[in-house]
């Protein structure tokens, strides 16, 4: 199974880049904790201010642990720093993941591996 992370966080524009500078270490050290496939926060070049957040855990026991971590907690005091005007920010759990390519390099909208 995997848990996936996906939203984000809007902060005034201006604001999500050093936001974003002063989380650096934080997210490269969250990506070192057991069961953490990917950690990244960005800045959307479309819209000022606003911070995708993007997640992959292997386990909800992984997730589970970060968020009772100290680097959840650490990020959580950094971000909080900024007015956040608007979040939205969902868990998924995901039980069948596939290549978006098949063997042929065709994009595929549905699963076909199964």
């Amino acid at each position: 199974m995997t848990i996936l992370i996906n939203g984000y966080v809007q902060l005034a524009p201006g604001k999500e880049i050093t936001a974003l500078e002063g989380a650096r270490d934080l997210m490269a050290e969250t990506r070192s904790q057991q069961g953490c496939r990917h950690y990244v926060w960005s800045a959307d070049p479309a819209v000022p201010g606003r911070i995708y957040v993007y997640e992959n855990w292997e386990t909800e026991a992984d997730l589970a642990a970060h968020l009772a971590g100290r680097y959840y907690s650490e990020m959580l005091a950094h971000m909080g720093q900024y007015e956040m005007l608007d979040m939205d920010i969902l868990k998924y759990r995901i039980d069948l993941a596939e290549p978006v390519y098949d063997p042929e390099g065709v994009p595929r909208a549905d699963f076909f591996t199964g």
